[in-house]
C-alpha cells in the first residue's frame, strides 16, 4: 500500500464493503457530536480503502454457502454476514504501516485472521452465555445449535492458523497461539467466577486482559512481529497501546450493558449483568453498596430479586462515572505508548481509533 491508495481506482468494489470497516465508527461519532474525530476517521477509511475492501472480500468469501457445507460451516457463515466494527484488522493493517510492513498478500491474511479468532470467540461465548442475540441478529446457536456453534468457532480457528502459519516467522504464530491461550484461560476464570458472583478487581481484570486486551495486543503488533528480528522498543509501544485499547473496549462495553441502544449495540440491555458476568459497573457498585451483591445473588437465584432493582442501585453509586474514568486512563496509557514511536501519518490514525474505540455507542 503506498501513501496516495485512496487515489487510485477501486474495480468492482461494492458500496457496502466501503462502508463495513471503519464506517460504523465514524457515524456513531457524528451523531454524539465529535464532528472532528469523524472527519479522522473518514480520512483513515479513505486511506486504507483498498485493503479494508479486500479484507471484506476475504470475509465475503467465507460466508458464501457451498455444496457440501455442513452445519457447523453454516453456523460460522451466519455470524460472519454480520458485520462487525472490523476494529482488530483494521489495528493489524495499521500496525503493519507503523512497521514499515507491506500490506501484501500474506499480511492481508493475518487480518482476516484476527478478525476470524475474534469471531470465533464469539461464537463459543453465545453457548458458554447462552446468549441468543449477536450483532442485531439471532446467535448462530439458536438457528444452528450449540454443538454447530461450538464446532463453527473451531472451523475459523482453523482457519485463522492456516492463513498466519504461511507468513512464515514462528514469532508471529507463537505470540498468536500464546494470545488463543489466553483468552481460552480467560473464558474459564470468568465462567469460573459467574457461579461464586464475589465483584473482585484483580479477577475482572485478569479476565478481561485475557479475553479482549490480549488479541488487541497481538493485532496491533502482529506486523513488527512477521519482520522476525529484534524490533523490542516498537513492540514495548505497540503492546502498551494495545492492552490499554482492549481495556478501554471492554470497559466500554460495560458502560453500553446498562446505557447503550439496543439498536446501536445489537444486544438487549442488561445482558451482562444478567448473565451474572463481572462487569467494571458492578464491581464498584459493590464496593459502595454491599445491598448490590445481595440483590445480584437473589435475581441469579430465582429469590424474587429484581433486575430493575438491581440495576437502580447500581445507577444510585458513581460507578458508570467511574468506570468513565477508568476508560479514560487506559486511553491515556494507549496514547502514552504510540507517544513513544515516530510521528506518521499511520501514528495518527491509530490515535483516531483510539479515540472512536472509547467514544462509540455501539
Amino acid at each position: 500500500m503506498t501513501e496516495d491508495s485512496s487515489l487510485r481506482p477501486v474495480y468492482g468494489a461494492t458500496p457496502r464493503a466501503k462502508r463495513r470497516a471503519i464506517e460504523p465508527l465514524r457515524r456513531t461519532t457524528e451523531r454524539v457530536g465529535l464532528g472532528s474525530l469523524a472527519m479522522r476517521l473518514a480520512e483513515v477509511q479513505a486511506w486504507l480503502q483498498d485493503d479494508l475492501i479486500s479484507l471484506e472480500r476475504e470475509i465475503a468469501d467465507l460466508t458464501e454457502r457451498r455444496a457440501g457445507d455442513d452445519v457447523a460451516r453454516q453456523a460460522a457463515q451466519h455470524l460472519l454476514r454480520r458485520p462487525g466494527k472490523r476494529i482488530r484488522p483494521i489495528c493489524v493493517l495499521l500496525g503493519a504501516q507503523l512497521a514499515g510492513v507491506e500490506v501484501d498478500e500474506g499480511m492481508r491474511h493475518v487480518a482476516v485472521a484476527c478478525e476470524l479468532v475474534h469471531a470465533a470467540t464469539l461464537l463459543h461465548d453465545d453457548v458458554i452465555d447462552e446468549g441468543t442475540d449477536r450483532r442485531g441478529e439471532v446467535a448462530s446457536r439458536m438457528v444452528y445449535g450449540n454443538s454447530a456453534s461450538i464446532l463453527a468457532g473451531d472451523y475459523l480457528l482453523i482457519e485463522a492458523l492456516q492463513r498466519v502459519a504461511p507468513v512464515g516467522s514462528p514469532l508471529l504464530m507463537k505470540p498468536l497461539l500464546s494470545t488463543i491461550e489466553q483468552m481460552v484461560a480467560a473464558e474459564a476464570v470468568q465462567l469460573e467466577q459467574r457461579g461464586s458472583l464475589e465483584p473482585k478487581r484483580e479477577v475482572y481484570l485478569e479476565v478481561i486482559e485475557g479475553k479482549t486486551a490480549s488479541l488487541f495486543r497481538w493485532a496491533l503488533s502482529a506486523a513488527t512481529l512477521s519482520k522476525g528480528e529484534a524490533q523490542a522498543p516498537m513492540l514495548d509501544a505497540l503492546a502498551q497501546a494495545g492492552t490499554a485499547l482492549g481495556m478501554a473496549f471492554q470497559l466500554v462495553d460495560d458502560v453500553l450493558d446498562l446505557e447503550g441502544d439496543p439498536e446501536d449495540t445489537g444486544k438487549n440491555l442488561f445482558a451482562d449483568l444478567l448473565q451474572g458476568k463481572l462487569t467494571w459497573p458492578l464491581i464498584v457498585a459493590a464496593e459502595q453498596d454491599p445491598g448490590v451483591v445481595a440483590a445480584l445473588h437473589a435475581l441469579s437465584e430465582n429469590e424474587g430479586g429484581s433486575a430493575s432493582r438491581l440495576i437502580s442501585r447500581i445507577r444510585a453509586t458513581d460507578a458508570i462515572d467511574q468506570t468513565r474514568a477508568f476508560v479514560e486512563e487506559q486511553r491515556r496509557l494507549a496514547l502514552e505508548g504510540l507517544a513513544e514511536l515516530p510521528p506518521s501519518r499511520a501514528l495518527d490514525a491509530i490515535v483516531a481509533v483510539v479515540d472512536a474505540a472509547v467514544n462509540r455507542k455501539k
